[in-house]
């Protein structure tokens, strides 16, 4: 799977376990920053992964700040994109078996190190159930085309 992965300052140890881990597993990373501990804006980090999965260059996404609740933010900014927040297993779970998630947002200041690769994995390798889930996608596609400018280039 090739995965975006970004962080801002906050969140930059965090980020480069996660690429540890992803690496080791497989996967294929995209490294969308940040590369230093200075005080940086995560918006400059989290859109260009956002748009990556958005767009189809990447499989899935997960973005790092202290909180994860900024990145989570501007991801879900971007139509295409349900980035979860999540902060335990259970979480990683549930938003992709109910909500097709595809962007996964953690704190590094909220989560360890060893429990949000756990969260990492649970997310990567729950599939989307389907079904009744299907109609709730479709009717968040409908808000964003209903309330999202659509860039025409």
């Amino acid at each position: 799977m090739k995965i975006a992965v970004a962080c801002d300052h906050g969140g930059l140890n965090l980020k480069r376990e996660i690429i540890r881990y992803l690496d080791e597993h497989g996967h294929q990373t995209v490294d969308y920053g940040c590369d230093s501990f200075d005080s940086c804006d995560y918006p400059d980090f989290a859109l260009p992964a956002a748009e990556a999965v958005a767009g189809g260059e990447c499989d899935r996404g997960i973005v790092v700040c202290s909180t994860g609740i900024g990145v989570s933010i501007v991801a879900n900014k971007v139509p295409g994109v349900r980035c979860a927040h999540c902060h335990d297993s259970y979480c990683a779970e549930y938003t992709r078996l109910h909500n097709d998630a595809n962007m996964l947002a953690l704190g590094e200041k909220v989560v360890g190190v060893g429990y949000a690769l756990k969260i990492v994995q649970t997310f990567l390798e729950t599939k989307f159930e389907g079904g009744r889930h299907q109609r709730r996608i479709d009717k968040i596609t409908r808000i964003e085309e209903k309330y999202c400018k659509k860039n025409s280039d």
